[in-house]
């Protein structure tokens, strides 16, 4: 998509805030027939701006109880290595986020736990078995101040 305009800009405010409105409901409020809603919405998800729909669940809930933030060193930034180390730590199912990262660290993961021991459970079988990992560090978060799903959208 070349640019978004404010209609666009409004489907998305929308879905952020409710992403199981129905299109007519959708197309309401946006000031749109719900053909031409469709379509763009339609736009909106094959260009890449919408990528998926799903429902945000709760850690606690589901008893993860404890987030690491996880610094990991690498033996190297060759393509192969980092390649190897990403397919890897996307079979780690605790994994939430992995960012490659600049700096001291080569990735910093977030990792959902359900407690100390579960922790160091993923510790010694997932992530010490990561390929070419030569150091972590690991941090746990006391308390979520926010945790946002996406940023504001808008004209820029």
């Amino acid at each position: 998509m070349d640019k978004l305009d404010t209609i666009d800009i409004a489907i998305l405010r929308t879905l952020q805030e409710d992403g199981r409105i129905s299109n007519a409901n959708l197309a309401e409020k946006v000031g749109l027939s719900a053909s031409a809603c469709s379509r763009r919405l339609d736009i909106l998800e094959k260009s890449g701006v919408i990528r998926g729909y799903h429902a945000r669940l709760s850690n606690k809930a589901l008893n993860y109880t404890m987030t690491a933030i996880v610094h990991i060193s690498l033996s190297g930034q060759f393509e192969k290595t980092l390649s190897e180390f990403e397919a890897a730590v996307k079979r780690c199912p605790n994994v939430l986020v992995c960012y490659l990262m600049s700096g001291e660290y080569d990735y910093i993961l977030r990792i959902a736990a359900k407690d100390l021991q579960d922790y160091e459970r993923i510790h010694k079988e997932w992530l010490s078995a990561l390929p070419h990992v030569v150091r972590i560090n690991s941090a746990f978060a006391l308390r979520e101040v926010i945790d946002r799903p996406n940023i504001d959208v808008d004209m820029r």
